[in-house]
């Protein structure tokens, strides 16, 4: 079992930049392909990037493609989300996930994950 906590949203303005990250308790974090998604108001919930258990494939939304960067340190059962350039349409509560799928295809869909932060806000203005 993992439980993820998110930390580092904030307040940025357009063309900055801004780090989550997501602590998992739990020894079975290595195990575990882990995913952000987010969400704005009124909005679905929406993928982001997935990485998998190893750390050596990484996945992304087009939106962030080039933008955003996601990585883990199994050792500190951490995964971040690295974002730069970041737009207005980025504003949204960021949640970290985890999954046991290991196929990349399959880790932008929600329902591939049985383990949910709480969320941290990140607002982007203009």
């Amino acid at each position: 079992q993992v439980k993820p906590v998110e930390s580092g949203g904030g307040l940025v303005q357009a063309g900055g930049s801004l780090s989550v990250s997501c602590a998992a308790s739990g020894r079975t974090f290595s195990n575990y392909a882990m995913g952000w998604f987010r969400q704005a108001p009124g909005k679905e919930r929406q993928f982001v990037a997935a990485i998998k258990s190893t750390g050596n494939n990484t996945y992304y939304a087009d939106s962030v493609k080039g933008r955003f960067t996601i990585s883990r340190d199994n050792a500190k059962n951490t995964v971040y989300l690295q974002m730069n350039s970041l737009k207005p349409e980025d504003t949204a509560v960021y949640y970290c996930a985890a999954s046991p799928t290991q196929l990349l295809w399959l880790l932008k869909f929600p329902t591939r994950y049985d383990y949910w932060g709480q969320g941290t806000q990140v607002t982007v203005s203009s």
